[in-house]
């Protein structure tokens, strides 16, 4: 049911453009002081959709989002007995 997602960053030469970008995938934030967007497309198809939005005059680069391919489960996740100590006594 749910397939899985991957953001695509485009810096853009103009904002002018940015509501364009909404028919490669799903527009979640647009930086107007950066000169940004942040979209969210199809795993499968990012890296067409990359190859895509590279060609236009007003994409200055294109990066991929690499959170899906991170690791998040931490092994050795245990707090610092300092640490432990200060928050049982509410500091």
């Amino acid at each position: 049911m749910f397939t899985d997602r991957q953001g695509i960053v485009v810096w853009l030469y103009s904002l002018k453009h940015a509501k364009s970008l909404r028919r490669f995938g799903n527009v979640l934030y647009v930086s107007r002081k950066s000169k940004y967007v942040l979209l969210y497309c199809n795993q499968s198809d990012s890296e067409f959709v990359m190859e895509k939005l590279s060609t236009y005059s007003y994409v200055k680069k294109v990066a991929p989002s690499y959170k899906p391919f991170l690791n998040t489960q931490f092994e050795n996740s245990k707090p610092d007995k300092a640490k432990e100590y200060d928050y049982k006594m509410g500091i």
